[in-house]
This record gives structure tokens, C-alpha cells and sequence, in this order.
């Protein structure tokens, strides 16, 4: 880097956010633009604890103020957020930053939120992009209202960029590598209930591709944590298995939004509190796993999902705009009830629908002698038929619905031309649709959120 910065604007305050292990982010920042001054950082957070490379606060300042040049001109219409990717060869680093506008100081803004990562993390943060910017966008949609109110924006900020920050921390040291070896999975076992029982093996699978490939494995043995999520990550694509993450052998990590499969380890008293909250803002519907007593549940499919979620953050939003002050809601309180919504705490369910697909599947590979290559071949055999399923099954609703001019009303003719008379394949095969081309469960069960985006008014 060049020591040769402008110095740093004065009073930018700095918030030291302690991280076990390597974070791979050298910093985050918020700036605004300043109608006299041109763009300013008011707060800049860095990670306490090992980095390979270190960036002075003048370094940081002169980055995140490139990120709002050229946005004097902005016209966006009101609530949106702009996400730009800039790499700066010439300083070694990527920065993504967040663009959007908010009051500061009864003015209205440019304000950009920023994280900043070294050009060598390019190829480990990519498949992470999606997950960072969604949290952001909706704790900026908080912040906003936040700046309207003139409060202080940055402890709304604080609430996800720290568990940002500890989130890429662990993917670290603890992210699903991308190829995966049968052997160290349940699907090596010679017979079927070697590691776990016939029936719990086949729920697992079944639940976590019927939720889109989304599942939390707990449990108080690391190792057999471990050996679930990976046998789950073998029915995701290499880079969803970026997105999973392992569980710590001595600690648990916390729950975090958006990973697809994530093992996490129950505390000494043999519990793991999970934040509904966190929960219910993932973007697909999850499959809760317990290894220590065989249970398998999940949420309620995509439509469901995306309905219960879009009305709890609408009223988690109005909730901030109603408070009277910084003290009455806390940035990450859950929202429990307002006039017209009051969500059910009780999100998981038994997992209601039998299936063929993958019962036939986990009898066949069983069938196969182990230790060999033959098992992989079968899988990447039977993820391929799911696959063509999808297609097909999109391809009937297009010639249907006139490529969706018109509604959908033929589900029981598709279940019977498909050959998904069972309820669960049908689950299944929809769920990989659904990854696919999203908003299809909506569109085929006709939960659609009546408003255009609700979200973009806040």
C-alpha cells in the first residue's frame, strides 16, 4: 500500500471488532456525501486479531471515499439500494459498497456502506457476495429509518457488521470444502444404519433437498455433526458447498443467515437457542436436524417462507418507525405481534410427506459395494434425474400458464403427467425448480404478497 494517502477526515470515530482466527476483511465503513466537503467517512469498523495485511485509517479513508465519486448525480428511486463492486488493482483490494440514500443532520444523503477485502480474497468472498449484501440491504433498510428519526445510525450498522465480520471469520477456517470425498460421508458405510438409523438418514436427505438444499445439523458430537453435513453437501452444487460450514469442535459458532448446511454444536447443558429472528430471514425455508436424538423438521415450503418472512420484516420496520426513542427497540429486538401480524414462534414441523425419490435411492446406493467410486457415479446419477425433473416440470408450467400470461391450474394434471403423485416428490422436485427460477411456489400455489415490495417504502 501507498503510504502517500491524504490523511483521514478529522473525528472519524473507529470501532476495534475482536474476531478469533484470520478475518479475510480488512474493514468496513460508512460514508456519506457532504454537499460542501465532497464525501466523508464517519465510522470506520476493523478487525482485532490476525490479518495478512494491514491498512492504516488514512489508507481506509481514501478507499471508502472512491466509493461514493461519481454519485453526486445518483437518481434511484426512493428506498432502493445499489450494490457496486469495485477492484482496485494498483491498491491490492476489492470493495463492495452498498449505495443508498438517508438523512443526516436534516438533510437528505448519499451514504454508502462499504466492506473492504484484499484482492487475493477475491475467489473465497464471491460465493459469499449474495449472503453479505442481502443482510446489509436489510439492516440498511433499519438504519434508514434509524437516520429519518435522527438517531445514530451506527449501532444499527454494528448489529450485522460484526457478525459479518465473524461470519467470513469462520467460512475461513471452517467453510465445506468444495469437493467432498463419499468416504468421509454416511453414504460410505457398508450397510444401511451404520452410523444412523434407516429411517432418520432418509428424513434427513429427504427435508434438506425438500427446503432447497438448507439445513442446520446439531448435536454434542462434533465429529458426528460433521459426517451429516457433509453427506448433506454432497446433494448441493460446488458452489453452494462454499456457503456450508463445519462445526467447531470445541465451541459453537452462532447461527448464521444464509449458509445452505451449517453444523452447529449444543452447549454443556445439552440445548442450542436458536434466534428466530436469524432463522426466519434465510432465503430459503430450513431443515432443523438433531443428531443426538434422530429428529428432522422443517419450516413451511418457499411460499410460505417468503410470505411469513416479507409481513415479519414489514412489521420489524414498522415497529422502529413507531418507537419514541433509541431506548424502546433495541436494533435486534424480535418483533412479536403488531395489528395485523403475529408470527408463529413455532416454526418447525414434523416433516409431514413421504417420498419415493430419495427412499429408492438410499436403498439402491446401498446396494453397491463400498469404498469405491461406483456410489459418486450414483449420486451425481440421481442429482442429475432431479435435476431434468425440474426442467421438465418448468418447462410444463410455461406451456400451462403462456409463459405465466395466465394462471396456473393445472396441479393435478402435473403431478399425474410428471409421475409426482407422491406428495413428497413433489416437494422435492419443486425445490429444485425453485432454485431454478425463483418465486415458482408462489406462482404455482398462489401466495402472492399482494403488495409490489412493501420493503422498498422504508
Amino acid at each position: 500500500m501507498s503510504s502517500g494517502c491524504p490523511p483521514q477526515s478529522p473525528a472519524v470515530a473507529k470501532t476495534e471488532v475482536p474476531v478469533n482466527g484470520e478475518c479475510p476483511l480488512l474493514a468496513a465503513t460508512f460514508a456519506y456525501w457532504d454537499n460542501i466537503l465532497g464525501p466523508r467517512v464517519r465510522h470506520i469498523w476493523a478487525p482485532r486479531g490476525e490479518q495478512a495485511l494491514f491498512l492504516s485509517d488514512g489508507e481506509v479513508t481514501f478507499l471508502a471515499n472512491h466509493t461514493l465519486n461519481g454519485e453526486i448525480l445518483r437518481s434511484a428511486e426512493c428506498g432502493a439500494v445499489d450494490v457496486k463492486f469495485f477492484v482496485l488493482a494498483e491498491k491490492g483490494v476489492i470493495i463492495v459498497s452498498l449505495i443508498f440514500d438517508g438523512e443526516l443532520k436534516g438533510d437528505k444523503n448519499t451514504c454508502a456502506l462499504s466492506i473492504i477485502l484484499p484482492q487475493t480474497e477475491l475467489a473465497f468472498y464471491l460465493p459469499l457476495h449474495t449472503i453479505c449484501v442481502e443482510r446489509f440491504k436489510h439492516v440498511i433498510r433499519k438504519g434508514r429509518i434509524w437516520m429519518q428519526k435522527g438517531y445514530n445510525i451506527i449501532s444499527v450498522l454494528s448489529s450485522e457488521i460484526v457478525p459479518i465480520m465473524e461470519l467470513l471469520a469462520s467460512m475461513k477456517t471452517h467453510s465445506v470444502p468444495e469437493d467432498i470425498d463419499i468416504k468421509d460421508t454416511v453414504l460410505n458405510d457398508d450397510d444401511i444404519g451404520d452410523s444412523c438409523h434407516e429411517d432418520f438418514l432418509h428424513k434427513a436427505i429427504s427435508s434438506h433437498l425438500q427446503t432447497c438444499g438448507c439445513s442446520m445439523v446439531v448435536g454434542s458430537n462434533p465429529e458426528k455433526v460433521n459426517k451429516i453435513v457433509r453427506t448433506l453437501c454432497l446433494f448441493l452444487t460446488p458452489a453452494e458447498r462454499k456457503c456450508s460450514r463445519l462445526c467447531k469442535a470445541d465451541s459453537s459458532f452462532k447461527y448464521d443467515t444464509g449458509l445452505f448446511v451449517q453444523g452447529l454444536l449444543k452447549d454443556s447443558t445439552g440445548s442450542f437457542v436458536l434466534p428466530f429472528r436469524q432463522v426466519l430471514y434465510s432465503p430459503y425455508p430450513t431443515t432443523h436436524i438433531d443428531v443426538d436424538i434422530n429428529t428432522v423438521k422443517q419450516m413451511p415450503p418457499c411460499h410460505e417462507h417468503t410470505y411469513n418472512q416479507r409481513r415479519y420484516m414489514r412489521s420489524e420496520l414498522s415497529a422502529l418507525w413507531r418507537a419514541d426513542s433509541e431506548e424502546d427497540i433495541a436494533p435486534d429486538t424480535v418483533i412479536h405481534t403488531d395489528e395485523t401480524f403475529t408470527p408463529d414462534l413455532n416454526i418447525f414441523q414434523d416433516v409431514m410427506h413421504k417420498d419415493n425419490l430419495v427412499k429408492s435411492f438410499i436403498d439402491e446406493v446401498f446396494m453397491l459395494k463400498p469404498g469405491l467410486s461406483l456410489r459418486s457415479t450414483y449420486l451425481a446419477q440421481f442429482l442429475l434425474l432431479l435435476h431434468r425433473k425440474a426442467l421438465a416440470l418448468l418447462k410444463y408450467i410455461e406451456d400451462e400458464t403462456q409463459k405465466g400470461k395466465k394462471p396456473f391450474r393445472s396441479l393435478r394434471n402435473l403431478k399425474t403427467d410428471l409421475d409426482l403423485m407422491v406428495e413428497g416428490d413433489l416437494n422435492i422436485v419443486m425445490a429444485f425448480a425453485e432454485k431454478l427460477r425463483a418465486g415458482l411456489h408462489s406462482f404455482v400455489f398462489g401466495r402472492l404478497l399482494q403488495e409490489r415490495d412493501v420493503l422498498m417504502s422504508f
